[in-house]
């Protein structure tokens, strides 16, 4: 997400974000020039960075939303947004103010200011999500094995 990675980027050139950043960028045009990044981490590694992580900046896919949340990190989600190219329409601010409205996150929108939401995260208190997956995952093993 160029418009995330500039933003950062420019942050910290002028001194006003001054934590130590890494990214995972995918596929990315745009490579940040004041901060680590890697195209692709695999999961271990991956982990690792957000184990280590006081707070987590994602774009607003649901994985990414839901792992940086799983790890009880404070998450600040900046979602894709169609007008500018990073996605099909606008489902990812859909799925960051969903996640926002029930506390789990902080929803950091194209005109919100990212130094403000991560200055939010210091005081701020987040609620626990708990993964149905497992009941889902249960659910469709005993259809299967009564029903077929």
């Amino acid at each position: 997400m160029n418009r995330l990675l500039k933003l950062i980027d420019s942050l910290i050139d002028c001194g006003k974000l001054t934590v130590p950043v890494i990214a995972q960028i995918g596929q990315s045009g745009y490579e940040p020039k004041n901060f680590p990044y890697h195209r692709f981490l695999d999961k271990d590694e991956f982990d690792r960075h957000i184990s280590e992580a006081n707070i987590i900046v994602t774009h607003g896919g649901v994985s990414s939303v839901i792992t940086a949340i799983k790890h009880r990190k404070p998450v600040i989600v900046c979602p894709r947004l169609e007008k500018y190219g990073e996605h099909v329409d606008n489902h990812q601010r859909e799925i960051a103010r969903s996640f926002a409205k029930k506390d789990f996150v902080l929803c950091c929108d194209e005109d919100d200011d990212l130094l403000e939401k991560i200055a939010l995260c210091a005081d701020k208190v987040f609620r626990e999500y708990v993964s149905r997956t497992d009941n889902i995952a249960q659910i469709i093993n005993d259809y299967l094995t009564h029903n077929l």
